[in-house]
Parts: structure tokens; sequence; C-alpha cells
């Protein structure tokens, strides 16, 4: 009785009940051996009972699978499809998914079922290299090898393969600079950045270019503006928050002259890099030093006049200096040490400040009160005009253009009435066609002063004053000498 009741508990658990029956047999059988058959119910026990596989995603009981092949046939399955498209990187199975097997007496469990919500949820990831910038993981590569290369790939923005080269081959004890030499003193970054362990979906793991470009930009992907109607470079640029010469430089085809067309676009992209790389060169060099020139006034040399005392020479120096560089220009320069091999020397100009009445200061003043140009020097009527015309002045007065001697003072066929002055410095001025005149030979006339009257005598067509420039003998245009 005892035996079916246990067996016939129809609310006993599942478990429960084969455990009863289990234990009525046992009974039975011990009843009819006389308890001598142990080792034959342990192997029978032992044969009923099997493993379960219970399957756990992020601590969250999945189910459970009775084939444990069947969750690596689905692990390789994965594993083999993101190898495909991700050939170079170390790739495993989340380790997110745990299993832990259990011995029952029966399973009673469907594996389709598990396998199909692990489907979804077992993903791959790889093992990769987070680049950390002042402490804070901004982006993923490949390795360490990957690390390094984006790191160098950043240096040699700013400086070249080779200066590179030679910058890692110092060591501490660095030789005194020679003259002429440039060498690399330092290499820094404005941010700190560490190669760390990651384990991140094979997606976010970027190649060594996608690397550099990230953190020289900030950003992978480019803003674009379309061009509208009444569109200027200036106020695009504004608009974006940049400087013009920002938005060209981030547009290579374009410049301040280019055209720009509704319609178009253009990369309107704030670059907020996140590391910038400088360079720190120290160049040592001879330069030259340009000697000075030197003007000092003296009472006894004529004004206008202008003598060489002492000739000028250039200097030597040796100079060693600070270059500051990034993205490979520079940005600063600053002298270090300054050595003066040669000395230069001044070159001395007196120039003249004794004023002569008798002597011109070799610029001219326009030798009538007011009037215009009515003919200028050139050839006229088949003939050479050896000087210009003033006409219509609103004063009759001649005036002196500059200082000198009167060295003819009468009559001179077709010029009429004229006079010729010497200025002692080469140049000589003639007035004529004058209807009087006011100076004798040897008299000595100041700039500005009246020296006759305009007239019309000689060979002349009309009131005016003929005006004629000469220096050393040779004409001179008046229009290239008259202020």
């Amino acid at each position: 009785m005892f035996l079916n009741r246990i067996s016939d508990n129809e609310d006993s658990p599942p478990n429960f009940k084969w455990v009863s029956k289990l234990v009525g047999k046992i009974l039975i059988i011990l009843l009819l051996t006389g308890f001598s058959t142990e080792a034959t119910f342990a192997e029978e026990a032992e044969s009923e009972i099997q493993t379960i596989y219970h399957v756990y995603w992020k601590g969250e009981h999945i189910g459970g699978l009775s084939d444990k092949t069947k969750l690596d046939e689905l692990k390789s399955l994965k594993l083999d499809k993101a190898a495909k498209e991700f050939e170079d990187l170390s790739l495993k199975i989340s380790t997110d998914l745990s299993i832990v097997p259990e011995r029952v007496f029966e399973i009673g469990i469907e594996d389709a079922v598990v396998i199909e919500k692990l489907q979804k949820l077992v993903s791959v990831e790889a093992e990769a290299v987070g680049i950390e910038v002042d402490g804070e993981r901004q982006l993923n590569v490949k390795d360490k090898t990957a690390y390094d290369e984006v790191i160098r790939a950043l240096k040699l923005q700013t400086v070249t393969e080779q200066e590179l080269i030679d910058f890692e081959k110092s060591t501490k004890d660095i030789p005194p600079l020679k003259e002429n030499e440039t060498r690399i003193t330092k290499i820094v970054m404005n941010a700190d950045l560490n190669a760390i362990k990651a384990v991140v979906p094979p997606k976010e793991v970027m190649t060594v270019d996608e690397a550099v470009k990230l953190l020289n930009k900030g950003t992978l992907e480019e803003q674009k503006y379309t061009i509208q109607k009444g569109d200027v470079l200036s106020k695009i640029a504004n608009a974006h928050g940049m400087a013009t010469a920002k938005l060209l430089e981030i547009n290579p085809g374009l410049n301040e002259n280019s055209v720009i067309k509704p319609g178009e676009k253009i990369n309107v992209t704030k670059l907020e890099p996140l590391v910038e790389v400088k360079a720190y060169f120290e160049s040592k060099k001879r330069e030259t030093i340009s000697y000075k020139k030197v003007s000092k006034d003296d009472n006894n040399l004529n004004k206008g006049d202008r003598k060489v005392t002492k000739k000028g020479s250039d200097g030597e120096k040796v100079v060693t200096e600070q270059i500051i560089k990034q993205n490979g220009k520079v940005i600063g320069k600053k002298e270090l040490e300054e050595e003066i091999i040669v000395e230069p020397t001044d070159e001395i100009t007196v120039v003249g400040t004794k004023v002569m009445p008798s002597r011109g200061e070799g610029s001219f003043k326009w030798p009538a009160v007011g009037g215009y140009v009515s003919s200028k020097m050139g050839t006229r009527w088949g003939r050479l005009h050896r000087g210009i015309d003033i006409a219509r002045p609103s004063s009759r007065s001649i005036l002196a253009s500059d200082n000198g001697v009167v060295v003819s003072a009468g009559w001179s066929g077709a010029y009429g009435n004229r006079i010729e002055i010497d200025h002692n410095n080469g140049y000589r001025t003639l007035y004529a066609h004058l209807s009087s005149i006011d100076v004798s030979v040897g008299q000595t006339v100041s700039r500005g002063s009246k020296i006759g009257v305009m007239g019309s005598t000689g060979r002349s067509t009309g009131v005016h004053l003929h005006f004629e420039v000469t220096k050393n003998g040779s004409l001179v245009n008046p229009l290239s000498v008259l202020k």
C-alpha cells in the first residue's frame, strides 16, 4: 500500500514520481533477492542518470542542452562567419556566455528552442588594443603593432621619415650641434596616449589610417553643406563657427577667388583634434649681419650734396635657434644662442646742410603763378620742342624755379626776351618770350623770386612762358622734375 501511495500521488513533481517508482522496484528486487544484489542495483540506477548543460547569458538562465556539441557547432559557425569578414583579427565568443553541467535522471528538454535563442544572443568579440587619450578610451586597433604604427604616423605628419629615424637612434650623450646642422630634440603630444587591452565587437576595430584620421579630426564623419544662392565663403565659414582660412584648409580645391555655385557641396566639418604633435628642432647656422647705413649732417657741405665717408661691410654670426613645427609647418622660432664671428661696419654718409643762395636744392618750383601746360616737350611742327609752354596764369610774373645765378638775360632770336639761370649743381633753367626782364647777368636769385614778366616776344603765337631744363648740358623733361 505504501508503494502504491507514493507512485500514484499525482501532485508529486515529475522527478519525485520517477524516484518513487524506482524505489518501489528496488524494494521488490530486494525482497525477491534477499538484499543480495546491491551491485546490480547500482549499475541500473547509474544507467538512468544523464547530463544536462545549463546555458547562461549574462547570468540569466537561457535553458538546457542535452548535447553540448550543438553549442560548440553554433560557436564555430559564428566564428567562421566573422573570420571571413574580419580576417586579421583575433576573434572569440563573448565571455557573457557560460555553461553549467548537471547530472539528472530525466532530461525532458528541447535543444532546438535553446539553440534558436542563442543564435540571437551569441556574439563574436575581437581581442584588440584600445587607445586611451588622457585616460579615456577613444578607439581600438588590431594589436600593439597597429598602435605603434598609429603613433608613428602621427609623428610623420610633422617630421620626415629620415628625421624620425635619426631621432630614434639618438642617445642621451648627444654631441654638440655642428654648424649647418639641424636635428630634432623632442617630439611632444598635447595629450597622453596609452595602449590597453580591449575586447570589443569586430566592427569597432579601426585600421591605422582610420585611427589617425579620427585622432586628427575628432570625427570620421564629414559634415557637408549645400551652397545656397547668395552664399559667399566668409558667410559660410562664419555660420559654422570657423575662420575663412580654416574653411579653405579643409577644402583644398577652394581659394579666396573661387566661384561657388548653388547646389555644390563643401566640407564644413569643424575639426577638433584629439591629439596634436609638435616637433622641436635645434638648428645651427652661419648668418650675415647686414651693415647699417648711417647719415650725418655736415654744414660744410652744400645742401643737397651727399658723400660716403666710410664704406660699410657685413659681419657674420653663428646662430643656434629652436624651431617648432606642427603638421609640417613652422609655428614658432626662438633664438637660443648667438656668437658674433665678424662685427659689421656701418656705412657713413654725410649730408650737406650748408645753404647757398646761388646753389639750387635739386628740386624745381612751378615758374609761373598758376597756368597750365599748353604744349609739352617733344616733336612739334616737324621740329623738337625743347621744353614746355605754360599759358593763362593768374598773374604774369615769372619766378626763378630754384636758387642760382643768372648767366644770360636779354634778346635771343626766336626765344625773344629770355633768362638762363645756372643752379650750380649741374642743372640750368631757361625762361623765354618774356615781355620784360627784371634781373641781370651775374645776379644771384633765390627760389620763387620774380625774374620777369610773361609775354609773347620772339617766335610766339600768344602770351605764354617757354620753360626748359638741362642737366650737365642734356635736355630734361621739365615735367619730370617740377614739384
